[in-house]
């Protein structure tokens, strides 16, 4: 995730800050009672919102998420989940992209660790079956066949490991058989069965489902107080690993899926058992939020864990509105609550701890598999049977950063975005209202657009241009610049852009501090504190904004490895001025090198700086661990 981001990724971020919406079907009596509709319009745009967010990180080329091959296909399936649930098809196009760019056969580390065999198959098993459901819920979308055609093909390679020779079932979590696990096996249930319930006349699937339920809930995976273990040892039984959430999330699902194909009141039975101890108060919550054993204070989740309770509320989704228990329903909207009151900065960029917590060595992570994670929460929120009228809104940049002139005031241009969607003939007058801190000038203050939209598939959007004010002498610090858009009693929302003031850069990558310059971070990654790096053809861009009266400027990297190195003074045209020439991998020549940012400030007098890989094709791009500049 990035903030302040170049024009051809800001599109999906328009509508990417505070959203608060009201929608109506139809006009409600005078005096009805809109608590209820708000409520869902409400849940409807604040998924929008993420889900544009996320999509803002999608790699059309290689088409995918960088640089995670099973995280992107379960963010695909978010997405599938989104658009299902809301009638926005926007990101069909790249469902399909995904699919046909990506279905052959690839070498190691291309798009992942692992050689891919075709067909979005690899040794590891259930990242096949991610794939699958992905290709079911594309199918679900589009009828096109091809989608479930491919689902059976990945679902006829997986039930080669279906292996009772060993623990008497189960499906091998590798191509080596090595491990037999949850993952794997609520995964094969739960594929089989949409397919079974997708395919007329299927018996095969449905056996290959029933065989699997049969044995998954006889494995000992499941324990005496109904969460599932990680998996199993050698000697069969349950290795008491820690209880993930997506493990409990795939239980539930496979069970319910199933039920539908079977109408067997016993799976029900079992399913509720999950749910329930899921949210017992030994289960998998703190404070009535869902909480991974990696989301404690003194820990942070690798890649893998940051996705793991988008998968549960996947299938909590599936729970609640099958059971329609309110104590679902309402777990639910205390999941979403949390992410939009606490997990959520102005750009609607949301974070590894819905809670929001997170500490100096653990800070709350932000990036687009944390969003993925959270806006199936988001979904999950949205009624079955959506509004279609709503009203979004959002700021661009939503989190700018601004060193002030000494001496005389700085102008900031803010954007404000409003997006609608409603029935074709429609028309909205929107008043948006701009306000900023005491002292400061928000120009215009009050203005009206006019949107009319057609219908919930394409949103249609229009933006309005403000100049915010910062008089001199504004103590560093955060300010927020608000807009409040209305049309009529029913429709309503707000937004804001925190404006950072601050005259001193200095900041390790990796870090929150690193965020307001972080101007373009594409395909770039970061494991953790004093790391950010960029391979293949992915690279990285901090946009340092001098004062208006800056006359020299330099930028200190410490930087290794295979890098490249380029300034500009627009953010397009680049010049190149080191490259790292040796292949080195492990960072033995780290080193601080310092750059000259005169020659190439702006007309406003900004600078960007852009890390690349000097040899993109051995998988060891540039890496940088600290950044300071100095400017007078």
């Amino acid at each position: 995730m990035v903030v302040n981001r170049p024009a051809r990724v800001l599109r999906a971020l328009t509508a990417g800050a505070v959203l608060l919406t009201t929608a109506l079907v139809s006009p409600p009596s005078f005096g009805a009672d809109l608590s209820s509709t708000n409520k869902s319009s409400t849940s409807v745009g604040r998924a929008r919102v993420a889900a544009e967010v996320l999509m803002s990180s999608y790699e059309p080329n290689k088409a995918w998420f960088p640089s995670s091959w099973w995280n992107s296909a379960v963010a695909l399936q978010t997405i599938g989940d989104y658009m299902q649930r809301t009638g926005d098809r926007r990101y069909l196009p790249q469902l399909d992209n995904t699919f046909e760019k990506d279905k052959g056969v690839f070498p190691p580390g291309y798009l992942s660790g692992d050689p891919l065999l075709g067909n979005f198959t690899s040794r590891a098993i259930d990242d096949s079956e991610w794939w699958a459901l992905t290709w079911i819920q594309a199918y679900d979308l589009t009828k096109n066949r091809k989608y479930l055609d491919m689902a059976v093909t990945i679902a006829e390679y997986v039930e080669n490991y279906w292996d009772p020779s060993t623990c008497g079932g189960g499906v091998w979590w590798d191509a080596e058989r090595t491990y037999k696990n949850a993952v794997t096996n609520g995964l094969w249930i739960r594929l089989t069965a949409e397919l079974h319930n997708r395919l007329p006349k299927d018996k095969r699937w449905l056996g290959r489902a029933q065989e699997g339920w049969k044995w998954f809930t006889g494995s000992g995976m499941i324990n005496s107080a109904g969460l599932v273990n990680d998996g199993l040892k050698g000697n069969c039984q349950s290795n008491g690993d820690t209880v993930w959430t997506y493990n409990q999330g795939l239980a539930i699902g496979a069970g319910l899926e199933l039920w539908r194909a079977t109408h067997d009141p016993k799976l029900l039975t079992t399913v509720r058992r999950l749910a329930d101890a899921a949210i017992a108060p030994d289960g998998l919550v703190a404070n009535g939020i869902l909480t991974e054993a990696c989301d404690a204070p003194d820990r942070t989740c690798d890649d893998n864990g940051k996705q793991f309770k988008g998968i549960f509320l996947r299938y909590w989704m599936d729970l609640a509105d099958t059971t329609h228990d309110q104590r679902y329903t309402d777990f639910v909207t205390r999941q979403a609550t949390s992410i939009w009151d606490n997990d959520r900065d102005a750009a609607g960029r949301l974070g590894e701890r819905w809670s929001g917590t997170g500490s100096a060595d653990h800070p709350n992570a932000f990036d687009w598999r944390t969003q993925a994670s959270a806006l199936s929460a988001l979904i999950a929120a949205v009624p079955a049977h959506p509004p279609v009228r709503s009203l979004s809104a959002a700021t661009n940049p939503a989190l700018p950063v601004v060193m002030p002139a000494t001496a005389s005031a700085t102008h900031v241009k803010v954007n404000v975005g409003v997006e609608a969607t409603g029935p074709i003939g429609d028309t909205y007058q929107v008043a948006v209202r701009a306000d900023g801190p005491s002292g400061w000038g928000v120009t215009p203050a009050l203005s009206t657009i006019t949107l009319r939209p057609r219908g919930n598939a394409t949103p249609v959007q229009k933006s309005l241009a403000l100049d915010v004010t910062i008089p001199a002498g504004t103590p560093d610090g955060r300010y927020s610049v608000t807009a409040t858009a209305t049309s009529g009693p029913q429709l309503s929302f707000s937004t804001r852009a925190d404006i950072l003031i601050v005259h001193n850069v200095a900041f390790d990558t990796g870090t929150a501090a690193e965020t307001p310059w972080l101007w373009d971070a594409d395909g770039s990654q970061s494991n953790g504190v004093q790391n950010r790096f960029a391979d293949g053809h992915s690279y990285f861009v901090y946009r340092f904004p001098f004062p208006g009266d800056t006359k020299t400027a330099s930028t200190s990297l410490t930087i290794d490895n295979q890098f490249v190195v380029q300034l500009s003074g627009d953010g397009k045209n680049w010049t190149t001025v080191a490259t790292e020439t040796h292949p080195y991998h492990d960072g033995e020549n780290k080193a601080v090198r310092t750059f000259d940012l005169t020659p190439y400030l702006g007309p406003d007098k900004a600078a960007y700086v852009r890390i690349s890989d000097s040899f993109p094709d051995d998988g060891w791009g540039g890496r940088v661990y600290h950044v300071t500049a100095t400017y007078n």
